[in-house]
């Protein structure tokens, strides 16, 4: 048996915490390909760091138990992945790439996601990542119901 590389997918926070938050859809569903292994997690530690701290905004609203099974929920989840990091990209660097995305907080997982060099950027953000944006930086930047649009060409 012969073995395929995985499809990496560096993922923006709205998608990686749409999937742990919600009961199921296509969010969930990309994070399950990366669980069960399927396909490679890419989590820039920019967006780990959102992610937390919007599941932990999420978590005070809800029952304890409710709230403590969602963060055990997201550890058990990067267990499962295994992903590889992308670290925090230089402060000089961010301030000189400005001009690739025109909302400033989306600077740094832009310039994370291009040293990480993904199959995918999913993202929800449509309105910043656009093909642009995609053009600019050679960056495949789709929602995950694009993704799994093109992933079923690949059966038909």
């Amino acid at each position: 048996m012969t073995s395929r590389r995985r499809i990496r997918l560096f993922l923006d926070s709205n998608v990686l915490t749409a999937g742990i938050i919600s009961p199921w859809g296509l969010d969930k569903a990309v994070l399950s390909l990366c669980a069960a292994r399927i396909c490679k997690l890419v989590l820039a530690k920019v967006v780990r760091d959102e992610v937390e701290e919007n599941l932990l905004l999420h978590a005070e609203r809800l029952p304890s138990i409710d709230a403590d099974q969602l963060l055990e929920d997201y550890r058990r989840l990067i267990k499962l992945t295994n992903p590889e990091l992308v670290p925090y990209p230089d402060k000089d660097m961010v301030r000189s790439s400005q001009h690739l995305i025109r909302h400033a907080a989306d600077v740094p997982v832009l310039l994370s996601a291009m040293a990480s060099k993904p199959d995918w950027l999913l993202t929800h953000n449509t309105k910043h990542f656009t093909s642009a944006v995609a053009q600019r930086t050679s960056l495949r930047i789709a929602t995950p119901a694009e993704f799994f649009r093109a992933l079923s060409a690949l059966f038909r």
